[in-house]
């Protein structure tokens, strides 16, 4: 469905009106068929909607109101959208299942299974890949003082774990999120950053999800209005350390990003 022996640039839409960057900005019909339009124009390979924010503290939204948020959105996105590739970002089996009958791709759970345990078994029903991704705690409780002994060691482990068991319900194809911000530290951002190649051992893609979160604006002592710069560099690293896919707010800077990778990557090995 989706060659990813280059990197390919996956475009946030978030139809909430809580995230934490760019909340409450897209909620008509116009508005998110005009980000769609521009997100795809400038290279993106796969929409990624989301109907419940995930930042730190969110609170916990209904699956009806998730439903309610996400379901004519999807609908009217997979007939204006004929072929594109729509992802949609949920923790809910039960919501995994309407949005692939409608037109949905990909699942892109935050909670590797953790929040549902009918995921698994909906995802491998339903054939389809399924990102999945790393958290420790919930949203709301996530970034209240997260501890590693070893936190590469710790999520290769959980990862390996997950996939026997996805495997185990027929789901193959996985790609790995190692869940930048969602219970990690800034120091456990950055050393899962410097290491994300050791994640290649899974034999999974790689997704990156940096964009404009804390670990750039408490470096830079910025804000997630003025992270664009720090993205670009941070995706950078990833790519340069493996990554598939960058998750992204802002599709053209990635898309440049990947680009200058590539061309760097092949005078490399001349």
């Amino acid at each position: 469905m989706l060659d990813l022996a280059e990197p390919k640039v996956m475009g946030i839409l978030n139809i909430t009106p809580d995230s934490f960057f760019d909340g409450g900005k897209f909620t008509e019909e116009k508005s998110i068929a005009r980000q769609v339009k521009k997100m795809l124009d400038e290279g993106a390979a796969i929409i990624d909607i989301g109907a419940v924010s995930t930042r730190p503290g969110a609170k916990e939204v209904s699956e009806k109101e998730e439903l309610k948020r996400l379901m004519p959105v999807l609908e009217n996105l997979v007939k204006k959208f004929p072929g594109v590739i729509f992802s949609v970002d949920t923790y809910r089996s039960g919501v995994a299942r309407k949005a692939v009958e409608s037109g949905a791709a990909i699942i892109n759970d935050i909670s590797g299974g953790n929040f549902d345990k009918k995921m698994f078994e909906t995802v491998g029903e339903l054939k389809v890949p399924y990102i999945l991704m790393h958290i420790r705690g919930t949203p709301t409780t996530m970034q209240q003082n997260p501890v590693y002994k070893n936190v590469v060691k710790e999520l290769i482990i959980y990862f390996s774990e997950k996939i026997v068991q996805l495997k185990d319900h027929r789901v193959n194809d996985i790609i790995i999120d190692p869940g930048f911000g969602f219970g990690k530290t800034l120091e456990h951002n950055f050393e899962i950053l410097r290491k994300l190649s050791l994640f290649k051992m899974l034999d999974c893609p790689l997704l990156a999800g940096m964009s404009r979160k804390s670990m750039i604006n408490k470096v830079l002592k910025t804000s997630p209005e003025n992270a664009l710069n720090g993205t670009t560099v941070l995706n950078t690293i990833a790519l340069m350390n493996g990554a598939n896919i960058l998750r992204v707010h802002d599709v053209k800077p990635a898309k440049e990003a990947i680009e200058l990778f590539k061309f760097y990557a092949k005078q490399s090995v001349k």
